[in-house]
């Protein structure tokens, strides 16, 4: 019997999918088969995540409760019943990461690497911190009387702070003040006790506290919490009523430290006195506040990943390989020209992607270069190269998307740069992002001025692009080059409407496209081609695009989809979904790569773009997907999803009711990321071995 793919039962709910990926993300961290020092990156990262969670999704169900909204979304929830499932699961969450970190320093002992918290510090110890304190720590430290200053200065969000109750009378003992100081966010979080074998580290905050005297002419502290704010970064930008979009982005990045309060972390058993402050000031209620017997702000476990003594408690690296397709290829406009350029990144190098730029900014055929940015790195050598080409005289159209929530600073920064330089940077569409990752270069060359472009599932960052998987395509494919420089027109107000024949564009033609070629996947089935749809992707949230795969699924068509975060979709649910799978990858590099993939009768068809299957990208950005014609690059392309179903090592699968197991491994264990850069380097080593080959001498003909 076939269920209803409308009924809330029928739909996972999006907050809750993304705390069941940050849970992977969390075992990865507890996984006792993952290096000491490498669980020390996934722990860490759980706190980041959970940062930017709180800041974002809860505040705006928060926002939406104190509107009296009501509303449920496609899972049958309200706002309301969100927080209080989101509360409950990370309160769970953070009691396992605690638990993880002291098995992780009780891991890092055994290599002689110690935390000393502060009550097991030797007197030796306690003197050498005192010092520091004294000579590094003091001039530093703002004490604030909270309760005293009028208004209360305003703490800002995710910063680490040290609650003190002071004595005011040497006397009378209950009187005292509340005094706050902010933990200096320019000092190392653990600082390292000189010592003749083994490190030893103390944290910061535990310094601050057991020396604070000394900032209160020696009057004894009668209490003391350590404490963190969480506040609302939700800030709605207005770019179509902006008079100056510039002014406008950088004012709501500031009104962000200014938000309201939407979690509080403190230490474990707090101070009463303190705690009644703290509630009352932020107006918060029991289940935001999370107590924690260990490390407050987790992410700060990264600052150790670098240092000797973990250096080499990590796996070991996984340098990135010469691209196979460019292997022995002397010059990257010749190379295109051959051939499509396909980049499989990080186990490739993200190289030929800046050389392309770099080489168009010098090169004196070229006239003109257009690119999309949407996050960069912070000395980025393809914004050097694309104010040096502006400088060159070339024509250089950039489209900066400022509103790239949290990067808007950076990219504020870089536009102004590429403007100074002679740019043309354009901001986009009024209410859409821009969030299609492009590059066109148009070089005159003997005969011809031809078009060389770029298209790719991630970011133009050289330094994301060693930690991010993704792909990317190089072609000077005529008609593909000739849709990406309409589409360029498209940003920069050519507002014509044309037929894309290869393209597929989002907000326009995404949905559609998508949603026909699931529905062609049901009509052309055959008994000797059975329907198949593997897709791979970051989220899958979108109603629609869910009930037309359920729909897929009940006619018989199998469904494999790779989802890293959010999955909206239930599996494998009788009479609903049983010809679909879900798995999930946390490996060392982030899965960030979007394939699609339709067998279409024997007729495949690969695509690869920017967009997820959610409703913000189908219908609220502009974003890029583009057809594969390279039969031979399809079939990696293909071989590339087929390894990521077969992974048994570091796959998650999705069951029904939204909970995440582990794929069992059976038979050959199967990592798909190693599996990938073991490939990278064979073809290299494959090429050198190739062109290192002594030939045998044919006898001269007489």
């Amino acid at each position: 019997m076939k269920k209803k793919s409308s009924s809330p039962e029928s739909f996972l709910n999006r907050e809750l999918s993304w705390l069941e990926f940050n849970d992977r993300v969390l075992e990865e961290g507890r996984c006792e088969q993952v290096p000491p020092g490498d669980r020390l990156k996934f722990l860490s990262i759980v706190s980041s995540n959970l940062d930017e969670f709180f800041m974002v999704r809860v505040a705006g169900l928060k926002q939406q409760k104190a509107a009296g909204v009501r509303k449920r979304d496609a899972s049958g929830l309200t706002p309301s019943q969100q927080v209080f499932f989101i509360g409950s699961k990370v309160q769970e969450m953070v009691a396992r990461q605690t638990a993880g970190i002291a098995e992780v320093f009780s891991r890092l002992a055994e290599h002689e690497f110690y935390r000393v918290r502060r009550e097991e510090w030797t007197p030796p110890q306690r003197q050498y911190l005192a010092n520091y304190f004294t000579s590094d720590l003091l001039p530093v430290l703002t004490p604030l009387a909270v309760e005293e200053l009028e208004p209360c200065p305003l703490l800002p969000g995710l910063q680490l702070f040290v609650a003190l109750l002071v004595s005011t009378s040497n006397i009378d003992a209950s009187e005292h003040k509340l005094v706050v100081i902010p933990v200096p966010g320019t000092f190392p979080r653990f600082v390292n006790i000189p010592t003749e074998k083994g490190v030893f580290v103390a944290l910061l905050e535990e310094v601050i506290v057991d020396n604070a005297r000394r900032l209160f002419a020696g009057r004894p502290v009668q209490g003391e919490t350590i404490f963190r704010i969480t506040r609302d970064a939700d800030v709605a930008i207005q770019d179509d009523e902006a008079a100056d979009l510039l002014s406008s982005i950088q004012a709501a990045v500031l009104s962000r430290k200014r938000r309201s309060a939407v979690r509080l972390e403190v230490s474990a058993r707090p101070n009463a006195r303190i705690m009644q402050w703290l509630t009352q000031t932020l107006e918060l209620r029991h289940h935001d506040i999370y107590r924690i017997e260990g490390l407050l702000d987790a992410k700060a476990l990264m600052q150790l990943v670098d240092i000797p003594a973990i250096q080499h408690l990590t796996a070991p690296a996984w340098p990135a390989q010469e691209p196979s397709d460019l292997i022995g290829s002397d010059e990257l406009w010749t190379a295109i020209q051959n051939h499509d350029v396909l980049l499989f990144h990080p186990y490739e190098k993200f190289d030929p992607v800046v050389e392309m730029v770099e080489s168009a900014a010098e090169d004196p055929g070229v006239l003109a270069i257009k690119q999309t940015l949407y996050r960069t790195s912070g000395d980025s050598p393809i914004v050097a190269a694309l104010a040096r080409a502006a400088q060159n005289g070339k024509e250089v159209t950039v489209l900066v998307e400022l509103t790239a929530r949290f990067d808007e600073a950076k990219n504020v920064g870089w536009a102004r740069q590429l403007e100074d330089a002679g740019c043309h940077v354009i901001y986009g569409i009024a209410g859409f992002k821009t969030h299609a990752k492009a590059l066109l270069v148009i070089r005159r060359e003997t005969t011809r001025i031809r078009r060389y472009v770029h298209l790719g599932t991630g970011n133009y960052n050289d330094k994301t692009a060693r930690l991010y998987s993704d792909i990317g395509l190089m072609t000077c494919d005529d008609g593909l080059a000739s849709e990406v420089a309409a589409f360029f027109n498209l940003l920069t107000g050519l507002s014509e409407a044309i037929e894309w024949q290869q393209l597929v564009i989002a907000p326009t033609e995404l949905r559609r496209r998508l949603t026909d070629l699931i529905e062609r996947e049901v009509r052309v089935a055959t008994p000797d081609h059975p329907g198949l749809i593997m897709a791979k992707m970051n989220s899958l949230e979108d109603v629609g695009i869910c009930q037309t795969l359920y729909e897929a699924s009940q006619a018989g068509v199998q469904v494999l989809l790779n989802v890293r975060g959010i999955c909206c979709l239930a599996p494998e649910v009788k009479g609903l979904s049983e010809n679909i799978r879900v798995r999930s990858i946390v490996d060392r590099f982030l899965e960030h790569a979007r394939i699609f993939y339709f067998a279409n009768g024997g007729h495949e068809e690969v695509y690869l773009g920017s967009a997820d299957w959610m409703k913000r990208n189908l219908d609220r950005r502009l974003e890029v997907v583009f057809p594969v014609k390279e039969a031979r690059i399809r079939r990696r392309l293909i071989h590339i999803l087929r390894t990521y179903f077969r992974d048994n090592v570091k796959a998650w699968e999705l069951l029904g009711d939204g909970r995440y197991r582990r794929v069992a491994t059976k038979g050959e264990a199967i990592r798909a990321q190693e599996g990938f850069y073991e490939e990278a380097v064979a073809a290299v080593r494959s090429a050198e071995h190739a062109s290192h080959q002594f030939r045998p001498l044919t006898r001269p003909k007489e």
